[in-house]
């Protein structure tokens, strides 16, 4: 098996990330925090939308947020503006990730959510697109390759969204003040919860 496009491919994640990494908006991801603790002061609660790969995206966020403190629920994107847009009340903030930013059904799902009041925080990497204009805060999470010959199927780009997000996650844990034996309550089970555990009762 040749390995050429494979060490092409790594190659070319490490250039992507790197650059990502390197350009991060801090502003950006501090006014976004801002944003959801203003929300969480009013008793809202945040809620996360994706269409496709960043669905799954979006699933891991709001499971990783919850666990630190800040609960987030799963919003189908296209399922919202059949009903499930009902979960999504004024006082709250919807985080949309859409890699192109130009995806048809989160442009309907926004709309309707800005008809309720809702404040969104748009993450994307299109810098020119329409949820970057319809958005509170925009937070880029953008390569200029995916890192395949084809150059379609999305790898960099998911993985530049979740970095983005968990930057956010960790302003939100700060914000949070959360200490060892809060996660644990929010984390008891499975390896991760025993380590907790034997760390707090050393």
């Amino acid at each position: 098996m040749n390995l050429r496009k494979l060490e092409d491919y790594i190659e070319k994640m490490e250039t992507e990330m790197t650059n990502f990494i390197d350009n991060i908006d801090k502003k950006m991801l501090i006014k976004a925090c801002n944003l959801i603790s203003e929300s969480k002061e009013k008793e809202g609660r945040v809620h996360i939308t994706g269409v496709g790969k960043t669905s799954y995206v979006a699933e891991y966020i709001a499971a990783l947020n919850s666990s630190i403190g800040t609960p987030t629920y799963f919003l189908d994107t296209t399922e919202a503006v059949h009903g499930s847009i009902g979960q999504v009340k004024e006082e709250d903030i919807v985080i949309a990730i859409s890699n192109s930013g130009q995806t048809i059904e989160l442009k309907n799902t926004i709309t309707a959510l800005k008809k309720i009041g809702v404040k969104v925080i748009g993450v994307s990497g299109g810098l020119t697109s329409w949820l970057k204009d319809n958005v509170n805060v925009f937070l880029y999470a953008g390569v200029t390759h995916e890192g395949d010959e084809l150059n379609k199927p999305p790898r960099s780009s998911v993985l530049v969204e979740i970095i983005i997000l968990q930057c956010l996650s960790i302003l939100l844990q700060q914000e949070q003040k959360l200490d060892l034996e809060t996660y644990h309550l929010y984390h008891p089970g499975g390896s991760l919860g025993e380590s907790v555990y034997a760390q707090i009762h050393e």
